[in-house]
């Protein structure tokens, strides 16, 4: 029974909710933990009440597993209960009314305009590998995007002369971004070397690909972003995301509209983008506590 159950809630978050592999097995990793301790109870999934999901949430916090985490596998598991009604399976949601885990406030790591440059300018534009990632780590700043975003961009969705490109975000949402000649010049630059490449059949439109002729992994991107940075001698915690944080936060110190940042970002909600206004704020009182000459003269 639960194993059709899963299968039909696979279905579900593929095809109905339209979610990425990615996020597909996130949310059936996320189950397959509420499950075992359903399991562990002599229960069943659809027959937990209340008081076990919140036994279970304690029971993750009791395992050190961090508040984002616990948010996360508590937001899966609203989901599968979502389905459940929907497929009419049970009219009891033993989640409606358990609290989400406090988060602390986590401003996310931003990358000034001159380290943005330092880490692009380490990059060898005399190779291959070197131009595709100038390229790479010009396209994640010009555009905000997320790795998957990146990792799946096709030569065929970058419009050139209206300074677009199409993307497929979270959910398969396709949005358009707008794309800076600078992201541009450097993907011509590298096509350069392209061409050269033997490219594997399925992979002849991905704009990113390997030595191999494949398109670019996850791993392989953030590895990029590391080695440049570590090159570049930039000491933050940064990763491909950092570059989407610096991307919306740019903007709105430009004086973009936050409406406009959401979009460009793909984010579903305003709340979302929010946070680079703090980011924003927080910049601008580390600006006046070391330039403003009241603050000088009591340092």
């Amino acid at each position: 029974m639960t194993d059709n159950i899963l299968v039909n809630y696979y279905t579900y978050l593929k095809f109905e909710r339209n979610f990425t592999d990615n996020s597909v097995s996130a949310y059936l990793s996320d189950i397959d933990k509420l499950l075992r301790f359903a399991e562990s109870k002599n229960k069943s999934l659809l027959s937990l009440e209340q008081f076990d999901i919140e036994e279970f949430v304690a029971g993750l916090s009791d395992l050190g597993i961090e508040a984002t985490t616990q948010k996360r596998i508590l937001i899966g598991a609203r989901a599968f209960y979502k389905f459940a009604r929907i497929e009419k399976l049970t009219d009891q949601d033993p989640t409606e009314l358990i609290e989400s885990p406090k988060l602390g406030e986590h401003l996310p790591v931003v990358l000034s305009v001159s380290e943005v440059d330092r880490i692009i300018a380490a990059a060898d534009p005399s190779t291959c590998d070197g131009q595709r990632n100038r390229a790479i780590l010009e396209t994640l700043y010009s555009c905000g995007l997320r790795v998957s975003e990146l990792t799946e961009l096709r030569m065929s969705a970058i419009y050139e002369t209206e300074g677009y490109i199409s993307v497929f975000g979270k959910g398969r949402k396709q949005r358009i971004v707008p794309i800076a000649e600078s992201a541009l010049r450097e993907i011509h630059n590298y096509y350069a070397f392209r061409y050269e490449i033997d490219v594997k059949h399925g992979f002849e439109d991905y704009v990113f690909l390997n030595r191999f002729g494949r398109k670019l992994s996850r791993i392989m991107v953030f590895n990029i972003v590391k080695r440049y940075c570590a090159e570049a001698g930039i000491s933050k915690e940064v990763s491909p995301h950092t570059f989407r944080h610096t991307f919306a936060t740019h903007l709105l110190e430009g004086g973009a509209n936050l409406r406009a940042i959401q979009m460009m970002l793909g984010h579903e909600q305003i709340s979302t983008t929010e946070i680079y206004t703090k980011v924003d704020k927080q910049m601008l009182r580390e600006e006046i506590l070391t330039c403003h000459p009241r603050n000088k003269c009591h340092n």
